[in-house]
């Protein structure tokens, strides 16, 4: 819509996905409006290490573009709190401009499940932030008193993250059993989504509706082809770990046979078992 080209960084690939951000030419960024940068990522969970972070600050402020860094997931940590961009900017810069050219977003939509109150933050540069609200003022609409008030009170409390992260670990720790034996397979360190290499997205994708009625989502529609015309989503699906436990259980067991994954079951664990055990003896 602004009449800019998109520009897709490189990573490692499977199953760090890091960014070098030190790599990059002098000369793209000479050509950048805006570096935006999601961590905790979506669909791999991965967290950007503080040092890059630092240094597409340092970029931006040599080039005077804007980074966006989006870490609307960043309270759905799995052992440790993530670094963020403001703790980075803090560290590295003390003055009165130590927000220029950065902007941080946050959202509740993930932190507390209230996608629907469409509620966030931003915090940044005076400049952006002055450009954005005219932007709001004009062209949207305004939000609901009774829906700032939910909103309030959801950013005030923190229990309810916490119980939040608890079931996730929860979730995790059942596709540890189920499907830590597949080779594709990783526990993410933050966010809900599992991203398996399986060779072919689609095809999973379709085998698992089809035959395990199951919904997930190929790699390949989260995914842009490099230079070369390789989309390297296609080897992924996206699972999301959003269901109760038994939900979840019956799930991931039905991925894992499809997958031709033998869970590891511990002695005693009731959970580990197959849920449609029981809905098959009475059947």
């Amino acid at each position: 819509m602004a009449g800019a080209t998109p520009h897709y960084l490189p990573h490692s690939g499977f199953p760090d996905f890091a960014l070098d951000l030190a790599a990059v030419e002098d000369a793209t960024w000479a050509r950048t409006s805006i570096l935006y940068l999601c961590s905790p990522s979506n669909p791999d969970g991965r967290v950007i290490p503080p040092r890059e972070l630092q240094i597409a600050v340092e970029a931006a402020r040599r080039h005077d573009f804007v980074v966006v860094f989006d870490e609307c997931y960043a309270e759905l940590y799995d052992e440790e709190p993530p670094p963020g961009a403001l703790d980075v900017l803090a560290a590295i810069d003390s003055s009165a401009q130590w927000l220029s050219n950065v902007l941080v977003l946050h959202s509740l939509s993930k932190r507390s499940s209230a996608a629907g109150l469409r509620s966030g933050f931003a915090v940044g540069d005076r400049r952006v932030l002055a450009a954005l609200n005219r932007l709001r003022l004009n062209g949207t609409a305004c939000t609901p008193l009774p829906l700032l008030a939910a909103a309030t009170a959801l950013w005030s409390d923190d229990v309810h993250v916490e119980a939040m992260r608890a079931r996730l670990r929860q979730r995790k720790d059942m596709a540890d059993r189920l499907l830590g034996g597949f080779q594709g397979y990783y526990r993410p360190p933050c966010g809900f989504f599992l991203w398996l290499k399986v060779g072919d997205g689609v095809a999973l994708t379709q085998r698992l509706w089809r035959d395990c009625s199951l919904k997930v989502l190929p790699g390949a529609y989260l995914t842009q082809p490099d230079a070369q015309g390789r989309n390297e989503g296609v080897d992924f699906v996206r699972i999301a770990l959003v269901h109760d436990l038994p939900t979840t259980l019956d799930g991931l067991t039905r991925v894992g046979e499809a997958l031709g994954v033998a869970p590891a079951r511990a002695a005693g664990d009731e959970t580990s078992a197959d849920p449609l055990a029981k809905r098959r003896k009475w059947a």
